[in-house]
């Protein structure tokens, strides 16, 4: 946000009810903040200036400065420190650690992305998507940056700790701590110090103290940071890399720090390589199911192994012998059809916009359902508007009010159930989906996914035909399908253009073959009911005598 230069517009002193609205105003995006330290904060004694101005994307922004530093600033209604007044308020936010190399390209303007977090041995701070986070250098709470989590906790850990983490709005060395004195971030020791940074500490000593510094190309990056070296980061830094070697990696950090119960005549390298083998053969055997094969050795390590990749890894007895890997190939040696895997979408469109504001959305978001749920819930709680008589019922506010209620409605409801209410901002946002094929990066497209189409034409001489449309949507070769129908039902099939759309064909078969499409699609390519459309014109079967 301000990695480059930013116009200033307007510099004004803020004025005493001003003042009192932004005190309350960061009261209720801050509640953490004690009634001292946000008179300290936003003092009535210091002089405190709003600065009105525009960053390089021409995103306009309020800056509330003290005397000395900028310690917020307010952006599209939403108010965030910066790295000053975290430095006087290290715990306000929670916060993700990274190592001190990361800090020159957040600073450049990039994001940061899960390969580049530390996770320690306590794990990461829990936070949903939307939430602000701060950012750390590895052995020291002063943080550096602030930015916008792009997922969950839960996410993070479930992508293996790949992509993109949290979405950086400001950093120390940017433009806008250029707009104050341009200190350097305390020291601020960790509150509990985690054993993989102490270990790498101790390791590093003196030849750190020689070394340490070539890593970072930018000598105002060079600051106290607890002494913390980084000659062995090729081991340390490793932490923060999630590749197929990241799985073993991980564990020997936490084998060297486990107590060892017995001698062992095999080195640590021994051990490691013999702890991956073992989670290695146990998530193929016990965790990888027969229809996920043929798998993507990335997709195997990130869903697979890195649940068994822990120190205290034991392989568990099986009741029974299975093979470790069975082929999945169909008779005829080709690849066999995974389903892809369908979730709808909800973008925040301008009307609803007021409403994602709190938690950090804009228009275009995308969420899932569950998200959106949880938005609201936190909306409702957050304003006090649970009815005090009745828990059942929300009361409406007027951002309710604008966003979920009709004109005639707005004079006559002044309550709704949860339900209603969820509901109804479902109805109102607009409506998206996630495809997902085995193997394969998510894709998003608007609008709801195209149903398989099957319909009954009538041709010359009283004949029928069935047409089968969209099967490309779902991943189907549409070649293939008709041979396999062709062949079972010994009729004759042929593809042709589907009118309207180029990149399309359509399967078009003699007869009414519509239960047998339906057992292909339903229980062979397990396709869900729901997204097969015209199962319904299917021939009934006359009774046996």
């Amino acid at each position: 946000m301000f990695a480059k230069a930013f116009r200033v517009k307007s510099n004004t002193a803020i004025k005493g009810s001003d003042r009192r609205k932004l005190r309350a105003d960061v009261a209720a995006t801050f509640p953490a903040l004690s009634a001292e330290q946000l008179s300290e904060l936003v003092s009535n004694k210091e002089e405190l200036n709003v600065i009105k101005l525009y960053a390089h994307r021409g995103d306009a922004v309020t800056v509330y400065a003290n005397s000395q530093n900028p310690v917020l600033f307010e952006m599209e209604k939403s108010l965030y420190p910066t790295v000053y007044a975290l430095w006087s308020y290290p715990d306000l936010l929670p916060a993700f650690a990274t190592w001190p190399p990361v800090l020159q390209k957040l600073a450049g303007g990039a994001d940061l992305m899960l390969p580049g977090v530390v996770v320690p041995s306590c794990g990461l701070p829990q936070v949903q998507k939307g939430t602000l986070c701060a950012i750390t250098l590895a052995g020291n709470r002063a943080p550096v940056a602030i930015g916008i989590a792009t997922m969950s906790t839960a996410e993070m850990l479930a992508a293996g700790m790949k992509g993109r983490g949290l979405t950086v709005l400001h950093t120390y060395t940017d433009h806008l701590w250029g707009f104050g004195d341009k200190s350097s971030p305390p020291t601020i020791a960790p509150m509990v110090a985690d054993p993989a940074e102490m270990r790498c500490t101790e390791e590093e000593g003196d030849e750190g103290q020689e070394h340490g510094n070539h890593l970072s190309a930018d000598p105002s990056l060079v600051t106290d940071f607890g002494n913390l070296g980084l000659q062995e980061g090729d081991d340390c830094t490793e932490l923060g890399k999630t590749n197929e070697n990241g799985a073993a990696e991980m564990a020997e950090e936490e084998n060297t720090e486990a107590p060892q119960e017995a001698e062992d005549s095999r080195t640590p390298q021994e051990q490691m390589d013999e702890l991956l083998h073992q989670c290695f053969l146990h998530a193929l055997k016990c965790k990888v199911k027969k229809s996920e094969l043929p798998l993507l050795t990335s997709t195997f390590l990130r869903n697979h192994m890195f649940s068994c990749c822990i120190r205290s890894f034991v392989v568990p007895e099986m009741s029974s012998s299975v093979p470790a890997a069975q082929e999945n190939r169909c008779s005829d040696g080709e690849q066999q059809y995974h389903p892809p895997e369908i979730v709808p979408l909800y973008g925040v469109t301008s009307k609803m916009a007021p409403l994602f504001l709190e938690s950090g959305h804009k228009k275009g978001s995308l969420l899932f359902s569950s998200d959106v749920r949880n938005i609201i819930i936190n909306y409702v709680k957050n304003n006090e508007l649970v009815d005090e008589t009745n828990k059942n019922f929300v009361k409406v506010n007027p951002i309710l009010c604008d966003c979920l209620l009709d004109k005639a409605e707005q004079d006559e409801i002044s309550k709704l159930k949860w339900d209603d209410l969820v509901s109804r901002c479902l109805e109102r946002l607009q409506l998206s989906h996630q495809l997902t094929f085995f193997g394969h990066e998510p894709i998003t497209r608007k609008g709801n996914i195209d149903p398989i189409d099957i319909t009954i034409a009538q041709r010359s001489s009283n004949k029928k035909v069935t047409i089968i449309k969209n099967l490309e949507v779902y991943g189907l070769d549409p070649q293939a399908v008709a041979n396999i129908l062709q062949q079972r039902v010994q009729a004759s099939a042929t593809l042709g253009t589907l009118p309207g759309a180029k990149d399309r064909v359509q399967v078009q078969i003699q007869g009414n073959q519509i239960n047998h499409l339906a057992k292909l699609l339903l229980e062979e390519y397990r396709i869900p009911r729901k997204y097969i459309q015209g199962l319904e014109k299917a021939p009934k079967l006359g009774r046996k005598k």
